[in-house]
């Protein structure tokens, strides 16, 4: 899962200035010129528990952060795209999965990071998993067999127990970040 802090405040350019615009209240950066406002939001990730026969689908990681520590298939979501989607997109960029989604299994608030993260339930449409540009290794794990000791993030366990939890009923709600929990390490 991308777990990257928020850049550091860029200088903004020149006609551009820090502001609370009105009917806010919150600083923004507003331009001088034309008064647009350019909002600084969260970064959305995206991803899945693609399960099998009792097995759960887990990458090794190949980059940073987290470089060598195993994590669900998961990333950035890209602009115009569903969030189902790009959970798809990450399972194969990083595991050459072809998943298919069969309900949100959680939506984690990590604040620290301005991160939302949007996990669903997946199943193999497909047979066939590989490392993809972002993995070292991909692999099929039995619950006792997952790497605890080498998950890259918080919210990797919390999205693995809270599969756990709701296994394979067929109508669940989805689950939220567990209490006191906000993704610190």
């Amino acid at each position: 899962m991308a777990d990257r802090p928020p850049p550091p405040a860029a200088t903004p350019p020149a006609n551009f200035v820090r502001a609370i615009p009105e009917g806010d209240s919150r600083q923004r950066l507003v331009c001088n010129d034309c008064g647009f406002i350019n909002y600084e939001n969260p970064k959305v990730v995206v991803g899945a528990v693609v399960r099998e026969g009792g097995r759960i689908l887990m990458c090794r990681r190949a980059i940073n952060p987290r470089q060598g520590f195993w994590t669900l298939p998961a990333g950035y979501l890209e602009l115009n795209e569903t969030t189902a989607d790009g959970a798809r997109r990450e399972a194969w960029e990083e595991a050459r999965a072809k998943i298919e989604i069969d309900g949100l299994l959680a939506v984690y608030s990590i604040p620290r990071l301005s991160q939302v993260q949007v996990i669903y339930r997946a199943r193999f449409a497909e047979p066939g998993i590989e490392p993809g540009p972002e993995s070292l290794e991909v692999g099929m794990f039995r619950w006792d067999e997952i790497p605890w000791d080498e998950i890259a993030f918080p919210s990797v366990r919390w999205a693995l127990d809270h599969y756990r939890e709701i296994g394979e009923t067929p109508h669940f709600a989805a689950r939220s970040n567990p209490p006191g929990e906000l993704g610190n390490f």
